[in-house]
């Protein structure tokens, strides 16, 4: 399902010029000879084009006004528009090129941060699942913390930063799939480094606790012992209560290791709090 990103002022103020004749005939995309127009009519046949969701002719049309009048107060809208109008019609590369366009131009104007945050929404809505590559999912990160640099007071960095939040999320969950594979395969030194990186780079996601008990895991396979001590106990201290942890502390000390802190599940099951 498409995320719909702030409209802003795209569909209020945009929309408020005068109709006129229209630049096409009865298909879609069939485009008639050029004819210089009024920037008013072209704009607003744009504008229509776009309220009933024909978003290839709107697209054309808008490109059409910043073409015919370029130094127009109308062409700088029209641009992002443009923008706009290609993300409506999933044509994410189209609508990142073009708001990239309109950063490049204007990077002082009010509107600008609209721009930057529609390139991780064209982002963000193509991320696949971890089992594929995440090449789009870290460019939808790159995207987002550019609005929270850049406009960290706005509303379009505050839903970056959910959406970061997710994005971080998902790639900590690519992460964890690699490791387990390495891990199945005996391969642990590379499992290590990717469990590492979700603890490091990710630590607030969902999948730091298992992350933990795979290092502790990982080191015990190898012989380094007070690593995965150190793994264990960091799992204990900071998530206690999860199975992870309970795993943990039943390989730990079928090991012959103590640990200093008892799961909490079961000191609950004890009566000890």
């Amino acid at each position: 399902m498409k995320s719909q990103p702030k409209s802003f002022l795209l569909l209020t103020a945009a929309l408020m010029v005068p109709g006129g004749c229209s630049l096409f005939d009865g298909s879609r995309n069939e485009r008639l000879a050029y004819v210089e127009r009024p920037v008013e009519q072209l704009y607003n046949e744009a504008a229509d084009s776009l309220l009933v969701r024909r978003y290839d002719e709107s697209v054309l049309l808008f490109d059409e006004v910043e073409r015919q009048h370029p130094y127009s107060e109308w062409a700088s809208r029209a641009n992002l528009m443009s923008a706009f109008a290609s993300y409506q019609s999933n044509s994410y590369e189209e609508a990142i090129t073009a708001a990239r366009r309109y950063i490049s131009l204007h990077p002082g104007n009010d509107e600008t941060v609209y721009a930057y945050y529609l390139i991780g929404i064209c982002y963000f809505e193509q991320i696949v699942d971890v089992g594929r590559d995440q090449k789009t999912t870290e460019d939808a990160l790159a995207a987002f913390d550019d609005v929270v640099r850049r406009y960290p007071d706005t509303e379009y960095a505050a839903d970056s930063r959910l959406k970061m939040d997710m994005i971080r999320d998902q790639l900590a969950g690519k992460e964890m799939e690699v490791g387990r594979w390495y891990l199945r395969r005996n391969q642990h030194l590379a499992a290590i480094n990717r469990f590492k990186r979700v603890i490091d780079e990710f630590e607030t996601t969902s999948h730091t606790p298992e992350a933990l008990y795979r290092l502790t895991e990982a080191y015990l396979s190898i012989g380094l012992t007070s690593e995965a001590n150190r793994a264990a106990s960091v799992l204990g201290y900071n998530y206690g209560q999860t199975d992870w942890y309970e795993d943990a502390y039943d390989l730990m000390t079928s090991k012959g290791q103590t640990m200093d802190v008892e799961p909490q599940r079961r000191k609950k099951i004890l009566g000890l709090f």
